[in-house]
């Protein structure tokens, strides 16, 4: 299946000279995201994942699903404000832009084999991010998966030494 197909290309959102690379066409076709979730599950399947970690908001939307295929966990990664107990914190930059990540300070514990989801690697930053909160709580980064990377923004690089999936380049 030809996922590509179910990728929208927005220009200038959500600034002049991005383009935005929309999934939603994906998650409304049942088959489409059925497959998206399959190719991350099977990237993941034999890395024996404790719990999945997905930064808001598609994060969420790929990571849960996920989380289920694998009989795994799921932690969210929120924006500030959105997170009623006690949290850790990373500043981290995007590409138009810096925005911070929390997680619960209990959500990840020593030991625990983890997998991190999201629609989109793009600079790194966000999921950089994301590995320092699991590792800090004492996780093992067994994985990230991706349903695009956009390989111009190198975000590869700055996850060096990581088990990195993809499933579409741009």
């Amino acid at each position: 299946m030809d996922l590509k197909k179910y990728v929208a290309d927005i220009p200038d959102f959500p600034q002049k000279g991005i383009i935005f690379r929309d999934v939603t066409p994906m998650l409304q076709d049942g088959e489409a995201f059925a497959e998206s979730i399959r190719q991350i599950t099977d990237f993941a399947k034999n890395k024996n994942i404790d719990i999945v970690v997905g930064p808001e908001a598609r994060g969420f939307l790929y990571g849960c699903p996920t989380a289920i295929s694998l009989n795994a966990g799921f932690a969210p990664v929120r924006k500030p404000g959105k997170l009623p107990r006690e949290t850790v914190s990373r500043t981290y930059d995007l590409e138009y832009g810096s925005n911070e990540i929390f997680m619960h300070k209990d959500s990840i514990k020593p030991g625990q084999k983890v997998l991190l989801v999201d629609d989109l690697l793009a600079t790194g930053g966000t999921v950089k991010a994301a590995i320092e909160l699991v590792e800090e709580m004492g996780g093992e980064v067994a994985g990230c998966a991706f349903v695009i990377e956009l390989l111009d923004l190198h975000g590869r690089d700055l996850l060096e030494g990581y088990d990195i999936f993809s499933i579409l380049t741009y």
